[in-house]
């Protein structure tokens, strides 16, 4: 069940934020690109429940881009991202036309499409509701490198199944994923028999959504965040490059 966290401190939308550009089909969603298409190595950004308009994820695709990436921030929501001001359509209602899970499926045109445009290396990081498709991608493996933050649902089997390099962000106030279960998660990949390189943090003072969805006049939810985004670079500079 997913935690009314969720929803709190829902992001400014703007459907032309960002240095990149918007493009009506990438591997068949409509895609926000940024980055430089000659690179080698690409990472995928999948949003939570307010969608690929967000302003900050925009500026982090953007930041992950200037680190040497091209970046993709699908639209797996359609255009149809959580509004909590539809009163008509809370939450739970919204999730029945929104499983994570299926964006899996669509994500794997998405990565053949890097792939015939010449990336050698995937990664791929997922914000709460994002964070569970990527788990998905990182079971499979279809990716090099993942990186999830303030994970939605996810459980201790579905870790057991991780196949590549994984870094798990989360906070210390979490209702969906608390640090007993971000702890439960690091055990579970340690004792891997495959020895699935990881790294696992929680950060202090900070609850769900917190690296995407912060306010940039609140000093100390800027430094949490832009120390999250170093983490998830460092990670990908270690494996897709």
């Amino acid at each position: 069940m997913a935690s009314s966290q969720c929803c709190d401190n829902p992001p400014a939308l703007n459907p032309a934020a960002g240095e990149g550009k918007v493009v009506d089909s990438f591997g068949g969603l409509k895609a926000y690109l940024a980055g430089s298409e000659e690179s080698k190595a690409a990472v995928i950004l999948i949003s939570d429940v307010f969608g690929f308009e967000s302003l900050n994820l925009r500026k982090i695709a953007d930041k992950v881009a200037l680190s040497g990436y091209f970046v993709v921030v699908p639209d797996f929501l359609h255009g149809d991202p959580y509004t909590p001001e539809n009163t008509e359509r809370p939450l739970p209602v919204w999730k029945k036309s929104h499983d994570p899970k299926k964006d899996f499926e669509e994500a794997k045109p998405v990565i053949a499409a890097l792939k015939e445009k010449g990336k050698s290396s995937v990664g791929a990081a997922g914000y709460c509701w994002g964070g569970v498709a990527v788990v998905e991608l990182a079971k499979a493996p279809e990716i090099q490198a993942a990186v999830v933050l303030h994970p939605g649902p996810v459980t201790v089997d579905d870790i057991k199944e991780i196949k590549c390099p994984i870094s798990i962000l989360g906070a210390e106030i979490d209702h969906t994923a608390p640090p007993e279960l971000v702890k439960q998660f690091e055990q579970v990949l340690t004792a891997n028999s495959a020895q699935v390189p990881h790294f696992v943090k929680i950060f202090p003072g900070v609850a769900h959504g917190w690296s995407v969805r912060y306010n940039h006049d609140d000093a100390a939810a800027v430094k949490s965040a832009e120390e999250a985004l170093g983490d998830t670079i460092d990670w990908f500079n270690k494996y897709l490059k």
